[in-house]
C-alpha cells in the first residue's frame, strides 16, 4: 500500500515545490494569479459572449457600409473609391467585393442600421458585464436601467466611429508624400497604435463602474491596443488572402472572423485580469491549497462581495479548519493566509472599490 501511494506523494511534492517557486518570484506569481482569476471569473464565457455579439453585428455593419458606398458612388465615384480604400483596411471587407449597386438602398440602410444597433447594444452590454465581473464590482454598484443602456449607447458611439477614424487617420499618415516605403508603413502603424491606445482606455473607463480607479485601467488598455494591432495585421495580411483562394474561401472567412473576435476578446480580458491582480495585489495565489494565501482570501472575499445585491448587506469569507500536511510531504504554501492548527482565519476587510 505504501509503495502504491509513493507516486501520488511524489506528484504532491513536485506540485508544492512548483507552487513555492512561483510564489517566491513576483513576475511568475502575477502571471499565475492572472490565470487563476481568469478561470475563477469564467472569463472565457464572458469573452465568448462578447465575440458572439461582435460577430452578429459585423454583417449589418457591412450591409450599412455597402449601402453607403452605393449611395456615394451614384453622386461621386471618386469619393466612393476613397471610402472603399479606407474600409478595405479592415480584415475581410476587402474580400467582399463592394462594387455592385443594389436596389432599395434606402430600405437596406434602415434595416442595416436597426440590426447593427441591436447587435451593438449586445456587444456593449457584454463588455460592461465582463469588465465589472473582472473587477468584482458589487451588483449594487453597477449601473442599472436606464444608465446601463445610456452607457451602451455611449460605447457604441465611441467604438464604431473611433475605430473608423483610427483607420482613416493611419491611412492618411501612411500616404504622406514626404515619406515612402517602409517609413510610411511605420508611420501608419504608430498613428493607429496611439489612437487605439486612447480608444481602449476610453472604452475601459466607460464600461467599468466608477468605483474602479481610472489609472488602474492604463496598462491593460496599452497592451490590449498592441494585441489588437498585431491581430489585425496578421489577419488582414495573411490568413484571409490564403483562405480566400480556396474552394471553401467564404467559409474560411466566416470562421476566421469568428476566431478573430473570440481571440481578441480573450486576450483583452486576460489583460483586464492582469490590471485587477496588479491593482488589488492579488498575488501570490496557491496552486495546491491548503493552505490558502492571503491573496487567495482577498480574491474569494471580492468574489463574494461581487454578488452583494444591496449596500446594506455585508458579505464576508472565512476559512474552514485546515488539516496539517501528512508527514513526508511538502510543508505547504510559502505565504499562508493563516495557521493550519484548525483556527479559522479572520475575514479580510480590504475594500474592493
Amino acid at each position: 500500500m505504501a509503495a502504491g501511494n509513493r507516486p501520488a506523494k511524489d506528484v504532491s511534492r513536485l506540485v508544492r515545490a512548483v507552487d513555492r517557486a512561483q510564489q517566491d518570484h513576483s513576475w511568475l506569481a502575477i502571471g499565475v494569479a492572472t490565470w487563476k482569476k481568469f478561470g475563477d471569473d469564467q472569463a472565457g464565457n464572458l469573452a465568448a459572449l462578447v465575440a458572439y455579439y461582435a460577430f452578429a453585428s459585423i454583417f449589418p455593419l457591412l450591409l450599412v457600409a455597402y449601402t453607403i458606398l452605393d449611395l456615394v458612388a451614384r453622386t461621386s465615384p471618386s469619393a466612393a473609391a476613397r471610402l472603399r480604400k479606407a474600409l478595405s483596411e479592415y480584415p475581410f471587407v476587402r474580400d467582399l467585393g463592394l462594387s455592385h449597386g443594389i436596389k432599395g438602398a434606402g430600405l437596406a440602410l434602415v434595416v442595416g442600421i436597426l440590426l447593427m444597433l441591436y447587435a451593438s447594444l449586445g456587444v456593449a452590454s457584454a463588455i460592461q458585464n465582463a469588465m465589472n465581473t473582472a473587477w468584482s464590482v458589487p451588483k449594487y454598484e453597477r449601473p442599472g436601467f436606464p444608465k446601463n443602456k445610456l452607457r451602451s449607447l455611449g460605447l457604441i458611439a465611441v467604438l464604431g466611429p473611433g475605430e473608423i477614424i483610427t483607420i482613416a487617420l493611419s491611412t492618411v499618415a501612411g500616404g504622406a508624400g514626404h515619406l515612402g516605403g517602409a517609413a510610411a508603413e511605420v508611420a501608419a502603424a504608430l498613428v493607429a497604435l496611439l489612437l487605439n491606445i486612447g480608444l481602449f482606455y476610453l472604452i475601459f473607463r466607460m464600461a467599468t463602474a466608477r468605483v474602479v480607479r481610472t489609472r488602474d485601467l492604463r496598462l491593460g488598455a496599452i497592451l490590449a491596443a498592441v494585441a489588437w494591432q498585431i491581430l489585425q495585421l496578421l489577419v488582414g495580411q495573411g490568413i484571409v488572402r490564403l483562405h480566400s483562394n480556396s474552394a471553401y474561401g467564404q467559409f474560411a472567412i466566416v470562421l476566421t472572423l469568428l476566431a478573430w473576435f473570440y481571440l481578441q476578446a480573450q486576450i483583452t480580458l486576460y489583460l483586464v485580469e492582469l490590471d485587477v491582480v496588479r491593482a488589488r495585489r492579488l498575488w501570490p495565489r496557491s496552486l495546491a491549497p491548503p493552505p490558502l494565501t492571503r491573496a487567495d482570501v482577498r480574491a474569494y472575499q471580492a468574489y463574494a462581495e461581487a454578488s452583494q445585491p444591496r449596500r446594506e448587506v455585508r458579505v464576508t469569507v472565512d476559512q474552514v479548519p485546515q488539516q496539517r500536511p501528512e508527514p513526508g510531504t511538502a510543508a505547504g504554501s510559502a505565504h499562508p493566509a493563516s495557521a493550519t492548527d484548525g483556527t479559522p482565519s479572520r475575514p479580510t476587510d480590504r475594500p474592493i472599490g
